[in-house]
């Protein structure tokens, strides 16, 4: 008989495109979560946690300019019914199927907030990963742009709420039936003439004015020397577009005027930037000036999506990149109105307004700032001198615990006290508590200050060492008030 192969062992590897959080990071991400949440829950929205699973029909069309069908997400098929399935792509088309699902049963508005991981099926690199958490927030069935303005000054309070602080943050405010009139006053009807058009405005930040224009016509030389074919367009069409990209001034007021010339005669045109001027005067009304949020035509991305006004929380302030180079660390926010989306279930128009917080790249931006610890601290250590008395040292951990003090007693094997104290170093723990046979006699216990201990032998003399001890004894009874006095002094220091 022939002997059976053995299966090969598995990789110890994750997929590509995902990766695994640790202890640190799993709860800096939780308490900005935390903060962020207050901020929306103050505002008066409520939590929704949806399906991370929705039918692929449900989820619509996921990656723009993209007809294939399932791509960009993990799609499978189901054998009993074969519908497809997918994991959510984003968070704001499982809010539209909530929404036409339970609206009988809602309130109108619906006011809501979600975080969460998406999943898209898309080629990963560097920073760029398959699974990510987001952070939304939209009203569902509100018409005025009042509920446009309400999300402004909502994700400006949010920033600051996590640590970004006022001057190191701008929320740039557009809409998309500016961008309409503009396409009306060009003349341009055409579908797919207006889709390569909106690709052009999107290249703005990169190619400059003048590159615009050449996208626009006959097309350029990019910076490899390869030819891109423009849209076709002449001068005279062109420059609607020209006019609506450089019409950003000092002040809103100076923007608005400019605005309204480069939409012509269009009514639609004349409507968005009328959208726009109420934003602003509902946004100074409470106090949210241009420092913060501004109206500046240059936020085009996403007007293929959006139905009307489109924000973005853009970050100011510097950073070097790989290279070492300076530049802005970007935008961590984006959102807008989007009142189509519910129709596709309910065949009736349903007003909708909302924002998506990149959550990694503000954690990310957190760290620049040095509004977050790279390391959390770990637990208090306790140390397991006899194996006998474990009891002993549960009751221990009990007191601190229900102290408020996070602690574990030491689970490994105890026989060679080195291995626990570099057990506690790899926790990062700020104590170890000792308590041997001669301890446990005398009715005291020693405690010892790990951090002190670290930076005592990295830089201290030994005569400075002995001046500034790092382990100290004292009555069993003071366990805990000796240990919270530590913990006190390592947070102030």
């Amino acid at each position: 008989m022939a002997k059976q192969k053995k299966s090969p062992r598995p990789k110890a590897e994750a997929p590509k495109g995902f990766r695994d959080y640790f202890g640190a990071e799993v709860t800096e991400r939780a308490e900005m979560l935390q903060k962020i949440a207050g901020v929306y829950h103050r505002y008066g929205f409520d939590a929704l946690e949806s399906s991370a699973v929705e039918t692929v029909e449900a989820l619509g069309k996921y990656l723009p300019d993209v007809d294939r069908p399932n791509a960009g997400i993990f799609a499978w098929q189901e054998a009993d019914d074969e519908k497809w399935l997918a994991l959510r792509y984003d968070l704001t088309a499982p809010l539209a199927r909530v929404y036409a699902e339970h609206r009988n049963d809602l309130p109108t508005p619906y006011r809501r907030y979600a975080m969460g991981p998406v999943w898209r099926n898309e080629k990963p690199g560097p920073g760029r990963y398959r699974q990510f958490y987001q952070c939304d927030a939209d009203t569902v069935g509100a018409a005025s742009v009042a509920a446009d303005a309400e999300i402004c000054s909502m994700l400006s309070d949010t920033l600051e709420e996590v640590g970004i602080p006022r001057g190191d943050y701008i929320i740039r405010v557009n809409n998309r039936k500016v961008l309409n009139g503009v396409l009306e006053e060009m003349g341009v009807t055409d579908e797919v003439q207006a889709a390569d058009v909106l690709r052009t405005i999107d290249k703005f930040d990169k190619v400059g004015e003048e590159g615009v224009r050449q996208l626009l016509g006959k097309g350029r030389l990019d910076a490899s020397g390869a030819y891109i074919d423009g849209v076709g367009l002449d001068e005279a069409q062109a420059e609607p577009v020209i006019a609506f990209l450089t019409a950003k001034g000092a002040t809103n007021a100076d923007t608005l005027p400019k605005l309204m010339a480069a939409v012509g005669e269009s009514a639609i045109g004349a409507e968005g930037v009328g959208e726009l001027q109420e934003i602003a005067s509902l946004l100074e009304a409470q106090g949210y000036g241009e420092d913060r949020i501004v109206i500046d035509p240059s936020v085009v991305r996403g007007l293929g999506y959006y139905t009307g006004p489109v924000f973005e929380a853009e970050l100011t302030f510097e950073i070097l990149d790989e290279k070492g180079r300076k530049r802005q660390f970007g935008s961590v926010a984006g959102g807008g109105r989007y009142d189509d989306l519910v129709k596709r279930f309910t065949g009736q128009a349903v007003p909708a307004t909302g924002v998506s917080i990149g959550v990694d790249r503000l954690l990310a931006a957190l760290r620049e700032k040095g509004r977050i610890q790279s390391h959390a601290t770990g637990p208090v250590v306790v140390t397991v001198m006899d194996r006998d008395r474990m009891a002993d040292y549960q009751a221990m951990v009990a007191e601190l615990r229900n102290a408020g003090i996070r602690a574990e007693v030491y689970l490994g094997n105890p026989k060679n006290f080195g291995n626990q104290l570099k057990y506690a170093d790899k926790r990062q723990s700020p104590v170890a508590v000792i308590e041997g046979g001669d301890e446990k006699a005398n009715g005291v216990v020693q405690i010892k200050d790990l951090v002190l201990g670290a930076q005592i032998a990295e830089n201290a003399t030994l005569e400075e060492w002995k001046e500034r001890p790092s382990q100290f004894e004292v009555p069993r009874a003071d366990l805990v008030a000796k240990v919270r006095e530590i913990l006190e002094g390592q947070k102030d220091g």
